[in-house]
Protein backbone atom coordinates (compact mmCIF):
# COMPACT_ATOMS: atom_id res chain seq x y z
CA UNK A 1 0.00 0.00 0.00
CA UNK A 2 1.21 3.78 -0.71
CA UNK A 3 -0.24 6.95 1.07
CA UNK A 4 0.74 10.40 0.12
CA UNK A 5 3.17 11.82 3.10
CA UNK A 6 2.34 15.42 4.08
CA UNK A 7 5.50 16.35 5.39
CA UNK A 8 7.45 14.82 2.36
CA UNK A 9 5.02 16.11 -0.21
CA UNK A 10 4.47 12.92 -2.12
CA UNK A 11 3.46 8.81 -2.21
CA UNK A 12 5.58 6.57 -0.53
CA UNK A 13 5.45 2.93 0.56
CA UNK A 14 3.41 2.27 3.86
CA UNK A 15 5.50 0.11 6.30
CA UNK A 16 3.69 -1.91 9.11
CA UNK A 17 2.08 0.48 11.41
CA UNK A 18 3.10 -0.54 14.35
CA UNK A 19 3.24 1.85 17.13
CA UNK A 20 3.77 4.74 14.89
CA UNK A 21 0.61 7.07 14.80
CA UNK A 22 -0.11 9.60 11.88
CA UNK A 23 -2.22 12.52 12.49
CA UNK A 24 -4.27 14.52 10.60
CA UNK A 25 -6.13 17.81 10.96
CA UNK A 26 -9.53 17.88 11.48
CA UNK A 27 -11.41 21.14 12.19
CA UNK A 28 -15.19 20.73 14.78
CA UNK A 29 -17.05 22.68 16.67
CA UNK A 30 -17.09 22.43 20.59
CA UNK A 31 -20.33 23.08 21.05
CA UNK A 32 -23.31 25.15 19.54
CA UNK A 33 -23.02 28.56 18.74
CA UNK A 34 -21.37 30.82 16.47
CA UNK A 35 -18.33 30.23 14.49
CA UNK A 36 -15.90 31.06 17.53
CA UNK A 37 -16.80 27.31 18.59
CA UNK A 38 -14.93 25.86 15.66
CA UNK A 39 -11.64 24.31 17.07
CA UNK A 40 -8.22 22.72 15.42
CA UNK A 41 -7.95 19.13 16.40
CA UNK A 42 -5.17 16.82 15.47
CA UNK A 43 -6.57 13.53 15.60
CA UNK A 44 -5.44 9.94 14.75
CA UNK A 45 -5.42 9.89 10.71
CA UNK A 46 -8.52 7.40 9.85
CA UNK A 47 -7.86 3.96 7.96
CA UNK A 48 -10.10 2.52 5.28
CA UNK A 49 -12.59 -0.41 5.86
CA UNK A 50 -13.98 -2.33 3.15
CA UNK A 51 -15.05 -0.50 0.52
CA UNK A 52 -13.46 2.62 1.28
CA UNK A 53 -11.19 4.60 -0.02
CA UNK A 54 -8.54 7.37 1.63
CA UNK A 55 -8.43 10.76 0.52
CA UNK A 56 -5.96 13.56 0.77
CA UNK A 57 -7.79 16.12 0.81
CA UNK A 58 -6.99 19.24 -1.10
CA UNK A 59 -10.60 21.08 -1.64
CA UNK A 60 -13.77 21.23 0.92
CA UNK A 61 -16.88 23.08 0.37
CA UNK A 62 -18.33 25.16 2.57
CA UNK A 63 -22.42 25.66 2.84
CA UNK A 64 -24.95 27.46 4.37
CA UNK A 65 -26.23 23.94 6.30
CA UNK A 66 -22.72 24.16 7.99
CA UNK A 67 -23.35 27.16 9.71
CA UNK A 68 -26.81 25.83 10.52
CA UNK A 69 -25.90 22.61 12.31
CA UNK A 70 -23.70 23.78 15.23
CA UNK A 71 -25.45 27.29 15.49
CA UNK A 72 -28.96 26.24 17.34
CA UNK A 73 -31.14 27.06 14.93
CA UNK A 74 -31.40 23.51 13.66
CA UNK A 75 -31.79 22.28 17.46
CA UNK A 76 -29.51 20.60 20.09
CA UNK A 77 -28.99 17.09 18.95
CA UNK A 78 -25.63 16.19 19.71
CA UNK A 79 -25.07 14.58 16.48
CA UNK A 80 -25.33 17.67 14.98
CA UNK A 81 -21.97 18.28 15.58
CA UNK A 82 -20.05 15.17 14.21
CA UNK A 83 -20.77 15.87 10.54
CA UNK A 84 -19.49 19.24 8.84
CA UNK A 85 -19.45 19.73 5.51
CA UNK A 86 -20.03 17.77 2.11
CA UNK A 87 -18.26 17.81 -0.98
CA UNK A 88 -14.22 17.39 -1.01
CA UNK A 89 -11.45 16.52 -3.68
CA UNK A 90 -8.00 15.43 -3.69
CA UNK A 91 -6.42 12.27 -4.17
CA UNK A 92 -6.61 8.64 -2.96
CA UNK A 93 -3.99 8.18 -0.27
CA UNK A 94 -5.14 4.68 0.53
CA UNK A 95 -7.87 1.70 -0.49
CA UNK A 96 -9.31 -0.19 1.64
CA UNK A 97 -10.44 -4.27 0.83
CA UNK A 98 -12.50 -5.10 -1.89
CA UNK A 99 -11.67 -1.29 -3.58
CA UNK A 100 -10.75 -2.28 -7.50
CA UNK A 101 -11.86 1.27 -9.27
CA UNK A 102 -9.36 3.15 -7.61
CA UNK A 103 -5.03 3.11 -6.57
CA UNK A 104 -3.17 5.75 -4.54
CA UNK A 105 -2.48 9.08 -6.73
CA UNK A 106 -5.71 9.11 -8.11
CA UNK A 107 -6.97 12.42 -8.53
CA UNK A 108 -11.20 12.33 -7.25
CA UNK A 109 -13.96 14.44 -5.70
CA UNK A 110 -17.20 13.45 -3.92
CA UNK A 111 -20.58 14.62 -2.94
CA UNK A 112 -20.22 13.63 0.35
CA UNK A 113 -17.58 11.69 2.75
CA UNK A 114 -18.14 9.55 5.64
CA UNK A 115 -18.01 11.68 8.74
CA UNK A 116 -16.82 15.18 8.43
CA UNK A 117 -15.43 16.56 5.34
CA UNK A 118 -13.73 19.19 7.37
CA UNK A 119 -10.38 17.41 7.78
CA UNK A 120 -6.95 16.89 5.91
CA UNK A 121 -7.46 13.12 5.23
CA UNK A 122 -11.53 11.67 4.97
CA UNK A 123 -12.45 7.66 4.46
CA UNK A 124 -15.49 7.85 1.59
CA UNK A 125 -16.91 4.85 0.28
CA UNK A 126 -16.17 3.59 -3.17
CA UNK A 127 -19.31 3.96 -4.91
CA UNK A 128 -19.22 7.92 -3.69
CA UNK A 129 -16.45 8.94 -5.51
CA UNK A 130 -16.06 10.41 -9.45
CA UNK A 131 -12.72 10.91 -11.09
CA UNK A 132 -11.59 14.33 -11.76
CA UNK A 133 -11.98 14.59 -15.17
CA UNK A 134 -9.27 16.60 -16.63
CA UNK A 135 -9.38 20.10 -17.38
CA UNK A 136 -11.22 20.86 -13.94
CA UNK A 137 -10.00 21.85 -10.79
CA UNK A 138 -10.19 20.49 -7.48
CA UNK A 139 -11.37 23.82 -5.69
CA UNK A 140 -14.45 24.17 -8.47
CA UNK A 141 -15.15 20.52 -8.38
CA UNK A 142 -15.60 20.44 -4.82
CA UNK A 143 -17.93 23.20 -4.80
CA UNK A 144 -20.40 21.69 -7.31
CA UNK A 145 -22.38 18.99 -5.92
CA UNK A 146 -24.06 20.40 -3.15
CA UNK A 147 -24.96 23.97 -5.17
CA UNK A 148 -25.46 21.98 -8.06
CA UNK A 149 -27.35 19.02 -6.54
CA UNK A 150 -29.60 21.78 -5.05
CA UNK A 151 -30.38 23.94 -7.90
CA UNK A 152 -31.48 20.31 -10.25
CA UNK A 153 -33.78 19.33 -7.33
CA UNK A 154 -34.97 23.03 -7.24
CA UNK A 155 -35.68 22.37 -11.77
CA UNK A 156 -36.90 19.02 -10.99
CA UNK A 157 -39.28 19.62 -7.74
CA UNK A 158 -41.28 22.35 -9.92
CA UNK A 159 -41.10 20.71 -13.14
CA UNK A 160 -39.26 23.77 -15.00
CA UNK A 161 -39.61 23.26 -18.72
CA UNK A 162 -37.91 24.82 -21.66
CA UNK A 163 -39.83 28.50 -23.00
CA UNK A 164 -41.07 28.83 -19.49
CA UNK A 165 -39.74 32.26 -17.40
CA UNK A 166 -38.05 31.26 -13.85
CA UNK A 167 -37.23 33.91 -11.52
CA UNK A 168 -34.29 33.12 -9.05
CA UNK A 169 -33.85 34.55 -6.10
CA UNK A 170 -30.44 35.43 -5.14
CA UNK A 171 -28.71 34.72 -8.43
CA UNK A 172 -25.26 35.37 -7.75
CA UNK A 173 -24.25 33.25 -4.81
CA UNK A 174 -23.12 30.06 -5.03
CA UNK A 175 -26.35 27.56 -5.39
CA UNK A 176 -27.97 30.58 -7.32
CA UNK A 177 -24.78 30.67 -10.12
CA UNK A 178 -25.85 26.54 -10.48
CA UNK A 179 -29.88 27.54 -10.63
CA UNK A 180 -29.71 30.03 -13.30
CA UNK A 181 -26.88 28.02 -15.50
CA UNK A 182 -29.02 24.54 -15.31
CA UNK A 183 -32.40 26.84 -16.27
CA UNK A 184 -30.70 28.38 -18.65
CA UNK A 185 -29.41 25.18 -20.31
CA UNK A 186 -32.89 24.15 -19.71
CA UNK A 187 -33.67 26.17 -22.67
CA UNK A 188 -36.16 28.71 -19.49
CA UNK A 189 -35.75 32.17 -19.86
CA UNK A 190 -34.44 33.69 -16.63
CA UNK A 191 -34.61 36.65 -14.20
CA UNK A 192 -32.30 36.46 -11.31
CA UNK A 193 -31.75 39.02 -8.53
CA UNK A 194 -29.23 40.61 -7.38
CA UNK A 195 -27.18 43.95 -6.20
CA UNK A 196 -25.73 45.96 -8.66
CA UNK A 197 -22.87 44.74 -8.94
CA UNK A 198 -23.81 41.51 -9.91
CA UNK A 199 -25.44 42.54 -13.21
CA UNK A 200 -23.04 42.15 -15.61
CA UNK A 201 -21.96 38.68 -14.50
CA UNK A 202 -25.87 37.30 -13.78
CA UNK A 203 -26.17 38.47 -17.84
CA UNK A 204 -23.21 36.25 -18.57
CA UNK A 205 -24.22 33.75 -17.03
CA UNK A 206 -27.44 34.28 -19.27
CA UNK A 207 -29.87 35.52 -16.88
CA UNK A 208 -31.58 39.09 -16.84
CA UNK A 209 -30.98 40.77 -14.03
CA UNK A 210 -33.22 42.67 -11.69
CA UNK A 211 -31.69 44.78 -8.47
CA UNK A 212 -33.69 43.34 -5.26
CA UNK A 213 -35.35 46.16 -2.98
CA UNK A 214 -38.34 48.04 -2.94
CA UNK A 215 -40.22 47.86 -6.11
CA UNK A 216 -39.20 44.49 -6.92
CA UNK A 217 -42.26 43.13 -8.33
CA UNK A 218 -42.57 46.01 -10.79
CA UNK A 219 -39.34 45.60 -11.89
CA UNK A 220 -39.89 41.85 -12.76
CA UNK A 221 -43.10 42.33 -14.16
CA UNK A 222 -40.96 44.83 -16.13
CA UNK A 223 -38.72 42.20 -17.14
CA UNK A 224 -41.61 39.40 -17.97
CA UNK A 225 -44.70 41.39 -19.12
CA UNK A 226 -46.00 37.74 -20.17
CA UNK A 227 -45.68 36.73 -16.36
CA UNK A 228 -43.27 34.64 -14.33
CA UNK A 229 -44.08 30.29 -14.24
CA UNK A 230 -41.82 29.45 -11.60
CA UNK A 231 -39.59 30.77 -8.68
CA UNK A 232 -36.52 29.61 -6.68
CA UNK A 233 -35.79 31.61 -3.45
CA UNK A 234 -32.64 31.35 -2.45
CA UNK A 235 -32.17 34.01 0.02
CA UNK A 236 -35.19 33.10 2.64
CA UNK A 237 -36.13 37.48 2.81
CA UNK A 238 -39.52 38.55 3.13
CA UNK A 239 -39.21 40.41 -0.15
CA UNK A 240 -38.32 37.13 -1.67
CA UNK A 241 -41.37 35.29 -0.14
CA UNK A 242 -43.90 38.19 -0.66
CA UNK A 243 -42.69 38.56 -4.37
CA UNK A 244 -43.17 35.30 -5.52
CA UNK A 245 -46.34 34.53 -3.85
CA UNK A 246 -47.37 38.32 -5.84
CA UNK A 247 -45.93 36.85 -9.40
CA UNK A 248 -46.80 32.88 -9.10
CA UNK A 249 -50.08 31.85 -9.34
CA UNK A 250 -49.43 27.68 -8.63
CA UNK A 251 -47.89 27.17 -4.98
CA UNK A 252 -46.21 24.26 -5.95
CA UNK A 253 -44.20 26.03 -8.35
CA UNK A 254 -42.69 28.09 -5.83
CA UNK A 255 -39.57 26.55 -3.88
CA UNK A 256 -37.67 27.78 -1.22
CA UNK A 257 -34.05 26.11 0.24
CA UNK A 258 -34.36 29.27 2.94
CA UNK A 259 -37.49 29.85 4.61
CA UNK A 260 -39.23 26.58 6.08
CA UNK A 261 -41.41 28.60 7.65
CA UNK A 262 -43.10 30.65 5.40
CA UNK A 263 -43.36 27.46 3.39
CA UNK A 264 -45.32 26.33 5.49
CA UNK A 265 -47.74 29.09 6.22
CA UNK A 266 -48.23 29.75 2.79
CA UNK A 267 -48.39 26.49 1.37
CA UNK A 268 -45.30 26.33 -1.36
CA UNK A 269 -42.35 23.77 -1.60
CA UNK A 270 -39.40 23.62 0.95
CA UNK A 271 -36.70 21.84 -0.27
CA UNK A 272 -33.76 20.27 1.54
CA UNK A 273 -32.86 19.85 5.80
CA UNK A 274 -35.37 21.57 7.87
CA UNK A 275 -39.34 21.29 8.92
CA UNK A 276 -41.38 19.49 6.33
CA UNK A 277 -38.42 19.84 3.70
CA UNK A 278 -38.38 17.27 0.58
CA UNK A 279 -35.12 16.05 0.88
CA UNK A 280 -34.39 15.29 -2.81
CA UNK A 281 -31.49 12.75 -1.94
CA UNK A 282 -32.07 10.64 -4.89
CA UNK A 283 -32.44 13.74 -7.14
CA UNK A 284 -29.01 15.25 -6.08
CA UNK A 285 -27.52 12.31 -6.23
CA UNK A 286 -28.35 11.04 -9.60
CA UNK A 287 -27.81 15.00 -10.66
CA UNK A 288 -24.14 14.52 -9.83
CA UNK A 289 -22.54 12.60 -12.64
CA UNK A 290 -24.28 14.80 -14.58
CA UNK A 291 -23.13 18.04 -13.12
CA UNK A 292 -19.64 17.06 -13.55
CA UNK A 293 -19.88 16.33 -16.93
CA UNK A 294 -21.33 19.85 -17.91
CA UNK A 295 -18.19 21.41 -15.78
CA UNK A 296 -15.63 19.51 -17.75
CA UNK A 297 -17.08 20.41 -21.01
CA UNK A 298 -16.96 24.35 -19.76
CA UNK A 299 -20.86 24.83 -19.68
CA UNK A 300 -22.08 24.56 -16.06
CA UNK A 301 -19.67 27.55 -14.21
CA UNK A 302 -18.03 27.41 -10.65
CA UNK A 303 -17.42 30.80 -9.47
CA UNK A 304 -15.13 30.89 -6.32
CA UNK A 305 -15.35 33.94 -4.39
CA UNK A 306 -13.02 32.76 -1.73
CA UNK A 307 -10.50 30.06 -0.70
CA UNK A 308 -9.52 29.96 3.30
CA UNK A 309 -7.01 27.56 4.02
CA UNK A 310 -8.94 24.63 6.65
CA UNK A 311 -7.63 26.38 9.95
CA UNK A 312 -9.66 29.28 9.10
CA UNK A 313 -12.52 27.56 8.76
CA UNK A 314 -14.41 30.30 11.41
CA UNK A 315 -12.97 33.02 9.13
CA UNK A 316 -15.03 31.42 6.34
CA UNK A 317 -18.18 30.48 8.15
CA UNK A 318 -17.95 34.67 9.66
CA UNK A 319 -17.56 35.72 6.09
CA UNK A 320 -20.46 33.32 4.75
CA UNK A 321 -23.11 34.56 7.10
CA UNK A 322 -22.51 38.13 5.85
CA UNK A 323 -24.84 36.77 2.70
CA UNK A 324 -22.61 38.95 0.36
CA UNK A 325 -20.25 38.25 -2.49
CA UNK A 326 -21.09 36.22 -5.30
CA UNK A 327 -20.11 32.28 -5.64
CA UNK A 328 -19.20 30.11 -3.18
CA UNK A 329 -16.36 29.52 -0.61
CA UNK A 330 -14.27 26.33 -0.06
CA UNK A 331 -10.82 25.93 2.56
CA UNK A 332 -7.90 24.55 1.33
CA UNK A 333 -6.30 21.74 3.28
CA UNK A 334 -3.34 21.00 1.30
CA UNK A 335 -2.11 23.49 -0.75
CA UNK A 336 0.70 21.89 -2.03
CA UNK A 337 -1.89 19.65 -4.26
CA UNK A 338 -2.77 23.07 -6.26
Amino acid sequence: MTEYHRLVGRYVPVPARGSVRVMTTQVRPRTFGDPDVLEVREVAEPEPGDGQVRVAVHAIDVNPWDVTSYSGRAGTDPTLLDGLGSGVSGTVSAVGPGVEAYEPGDPVTTRRVDGSSYASDVLVAEADLLPMPAGTSYETTAALFLKGGTAAHLLEATALTAGETVLVHGGAGGAGTMAVQLAVLAGARVIATAGARNADYLISLGATPVTYGEGLADRVRGAAPDGVDVAFDLVGTDEAVAVSLELVADLRRIATVVRFDAAGEHGFRALGYGPGGELGSDVRAAAAPELLRLHALGRLRVEIRHAYPLVQAARAHRDLETGHGRGALVLIARPEHG
